[in-house]
């Protein structure tokens, strides 16, 4: 029989409930240092299971932040290993492409050199020198007159003849310099091919010096990586979360592609195998068309493998030249076999819809409207055009697939670290919690027993024994 029937069937229930309330404050009283005990005992076990929950939880934080790190320098490491052997390549292409060519320009160089110092020799030819009679002459023109007017007149018309011969020797002089002038002036056509191909030359010499100052800065970036730097980390962390979130949104565009692939082949593959037939809650044409699609994703991932764009089986990225050739043709083979598919099947689907609108319009009596339709090619053209283009389409998505496979492992490894160290955080809290719990949990049991606690005090008072009563032992002393 519980006790509130028992004490509602005495003769005095408020007496017996008065009773019953001081036997248990006394009860507690008594009890009052085991309790502590007991209060406080759990409550400590509580709190260090807590704070060595919350200390494992750090230490599995701390080795999950090395093994993202070990990752994350690994997968910034192979990806700058595979840049800079790009680089490499495209300089190696580069200095042998103008390798070859340097026979050539130099060739050409030599040629314009000696058509320019040809001209240059031809220009700098001096003048004809004057006769040899001229000095015989001079001396005979110096010969005294002596007033004879014979000997003044043969002087005369040697100095006319003097004259005559500068004026010839003056225009010849001047033509001289003419054809000089005109050397000089064919010398520039030969300037401007040498400046030109010099300018070549400088080019060459710049685009590949640009490409060696990009490839010391990958190189830089690829030593900060080895040496495991927290600016290398940094930098991979937050590519990796910008490339997880740009291969993530492209993989969404890839869905809504094959999405629409979809619709447009299930209509005529439900004519193909049924459209009733089910497979527990799918039907198989919904089957067969995802199969396709599946199918030609998978054609398309091991296409980009086999042309090494990406990386995700090492088997194929292993094979000699020849096998790896051998399937890319293959692969693309089969690709442009299910794109044929596919269009073929849009071009059903626009038949089945023909046939349906011109049931419906031959139940209205309006069967000319639909025959009538010139332009119903525009629409079955562009159906089989996106049935045959998607299939290729798809073929990139390898790409991001790949960015997103291996950005995934940085993000869920920087979001497991958040977690684990709210976790941790969580636990500690709690801990701390059911410390103080069990201290308050101390203070309201005595706050229940205060009466007996008061007198117990005033009793040791008034005996003079000046200490206070027993306390239960604390948080820190157990």
């Amino acid at each position: 029989m519980p006790l509130a029937d028992l004490i509602a069937k005495s003769p005095y229930p408020a007496m017996t409930w008065v009773f019953v309330v001081l036997l248990v404050i006394l009860s507690m009283y008594f009890a009052r240092v085991h309790a502590h005990r007991a209060i406080l005992s759990l409550s400590r076990a509580l709190y260090r299971t807590l704070r060595l929950g919350a200390a494992s939880t750090l230490r599995a934080e701390h080795r999950l932040l090395l093994r993202n790190r070990e990752v994350l320098l690994a997968a910034g490491r192979e990806a700058k290993e595979r840049i800079i052997e790009r680089e490499f390549e495209r300089i190696d292409g580069s200095v042998r492409r103008d390798i070859s060519e340097c026979p050539s320009l130099n060739r050409r160089l030599t040629e314009e050199v000696t058509r320019i110092e040809e001209d240059h020799q031809k220009s700098t030819e001096v003048p004809p020198a004057p006769p040899g009679w001229v000095p015989a002459v001079n001396a005979v023109a110096e010969i005294p007159s002596k007033g004879d007017p014979m000997v003044a007149n043969i002087l005369e018309g040697i100095h006319d003849s003097l004259v005559k011969a500068q004026e010839q020797a003056t225009q010849d002089y001047r033509k001289s310099v003419q054809v000089r002038h005109d050397h000089l002036k064919s010398m520039m056509p030969h300037w401007r091919n040498v400046a030109q191909l010099l300018g070549q030359v400088d080019h060459k010499v710049t685009d590949l010096l640009q490409r060696t100052q990009i490839i010391d800065r990958h190189i830089d970036e690829y030593e900060n990586i080895m040496r495991g730097s927290d600016r290398a980390e940094r930098m991979l962390s937050s590519s990796s979360l910008v490339q997880f979130f740009i291969a993530a949104f492209v993989l969404a565009i890839a869905a809504g592609g094959a999405m629409i692939n979809f619709h447009l082949i299930a209509r005529p593959m439900a004519e193909m195998v049924g459209g009733n037939n089910l497979i527990g809650a799918w039907k198989i044409a919904d089957i067969a068309a995802l199969v396709i699609i599946l199918v030609e994703i998978s054609m398309g991932l091991f296409l980009m493998e086999s042309l090494r764009f990406t990386r995700l089986f090492p088997v194929i990225g292993a094979l000699a030249d020849k096998w790896r050739v051998i399937m890319i043709w293959v692969t693309l083979g089969f690709l442009t076999g299910l794109a044929s598919i596919e269009a073929g099947l849009a071009f059903m689907r626009e038949i089945l819809l023909q046939d349906e609108l011109l049931l419906s319009a031959s139940l209205r009596g309006e069967t000319d409207a639909v025959l009538g339709n010139d332009f119903v090619w525009i629409t079955t053209a562009a159906q089989m055009g996106m049935g045959f283009i998607l299939p290729f389409a798809l073929t990139f998505v390898a790409i991001p697939l790949e960015t997103f496979v291996h950005s995934l492992r940085t993000v869920m490894g920087v979001t497991t670290g958040f977690f684990l160290r709210g976790l941790a955080m969580t636990l500690r809290l709690f801990g701390l919690g059911f410390r103080y719990l069990g201290e308050a949990m101390v203070n309201i049991y005595d706050i229940v027993i205060f009466l007996p606690l008061w007198l117990e005090d005033r009793v040791k008072t008034h005996l003079g024994n000046g200490r206070r009563p027993a306390q239960g032992p604390s948080f820190r002393e157990t």
